[in-house]
């Protein structure tokens, strides 16, 4: 069985994001890159949430050929990975014409099939299916027990508001896998096996 994988950043205080919803209070840095790129390699469908899914398709599908700025390595692999991997947004208002420039890896699922989806998906052949960003999304499916590992990149920024990484009333069983520290990074990785009932 395929496992579905969240890999996202947090504060050490414990944020998702900052006030006003900014992300970009994170530091991201090269390690993050490094470790999204490696962990794409490993998966053959990309899940998604409507709000991290716009982002991304904003962002990301020109990055692999664009030489107007100096992309790292990392993020022309990301960019080329995401514009071909199979991805699956869970949204009740995208639509199929919306999707462009991936109109041939999106598949839509409407809120009321996503579990059924998911656990459909699950048990398909593949690589792992991996989460970036979504993090109401990977709160959701932990609650569901469809969440099989969390992989959490703290940064050394304590920010004091914001969107806390985890939703209020969650309280699910997670057993330390591995921490990933590295000498040229404030940052590290912890990596979780959810506890399936």
């Amino acid at each position: 069985m395929r496992k579905v994988i969240a890999c996202n950043i947090m504060s050490l205080d414990g944020y998702y994001t900052g006030p006003n919803n900014n992300v970009m209070v994170m530091p991201m840095g090269g390690r993050f890159d490094s470790y999204n790129a490696s962990r794409l390699r490993e998966a053959s469908t990309l899940l998604l949430g409507s709000t991290s899914y716009e982002m991304f398709r904003g962002f990301w599908p020109s990055v692999a050929e664009d030489t107007s700025q100096d992309w790292s390595a990392d993020n022309r692999e990301i960019s080329r990975l995401e514009n071909v991997i199979d991805k699956v947004v869970i949204s009740d208002t995208l639509t199929a014409d919306q999707t462009a420039p991936w109109q041939t890896t999106t598949r839509i699922v409407k809120r009321a099939d996503a579990y059924e989806q998911i656990a459909e998906l699950k048990r398909q052949p593949g690589k792992d299916i991996l989460i970036f960003g979504s993090h109401i999304l990977w709160n959701d499916l932990l609650a569901h027990d469809l969440l099989d590992e969390l992989h959490l990149m703290i940064g050394n920024v304590v920010i004091g508001s914001g969107t806390p990484i985890f939703e209020n009333g969650l309280a699910e069983s997670l057993h330390l896998i591995d921490v990933l520290k590295w000498e040229d990074s404030d940052n590290i990785l912890v990596q979780y096996q959810v506890r399936h009932p």
